[in-house]
């Protein structure tokens, strides 16, 4: 049963990839389409694959995921679970089999690492 359970959360691990790799590629074709690369749009409607917000966003969370990958693979891990694949706190510690609590710490490291990334403020020169 802990195995047909563990399965089943992996199958949403692999989606979290999944949903990450399409919203990038829509956000890098939409912003390739605004500067004039004539590809073919087809709409996607991102209300429906529940995107968290425009391509650029989605390019720099991306951009920001690989950094935190670099550093530490497993909070990107955490993140990319929890934020594209959905899953709770105990879902993401059976996937990459650690406590929930160390799950807990990583989703609370990683979300502060990554807003630092994203406001600019690891490439601001101190004044």
């Amino acid at each position: 049963m802990a195995s047909a359970v563990k399965t089943g959360f992996q199958f949403f691990a692999f989606c979290a990839q999944i949903i990450r790799r399409i919203l990038v590629d829509h956000a890098r074709n939409r912003h390739y389409a605004k500067r004039g690369g004539g590809a073919v749009q087809i709409p996607l409607d991102e209300a429906l694959i529940g995107a968290p917000s425009g391509g650029v966003e989605v390019l720099a969370l991306n951009e920001a995921l690989t950094s935190l990958t670099m550093l530490d693979a497993r909070k990107s891990r955490v993140v990319e679970l929890r934020y594209f694949g959905g899953l709770s706190v105990q879902e993401t510690a059976e996937v990459l089999g650690i406590s929930p609590e160390t799950a807990k710490r990583d989703w609370k490291m990683a979300k502060a690492w990554l807003l630092r990334a994203l406001s600019g403020s690891e490439r601001k020169a101190p004044v």
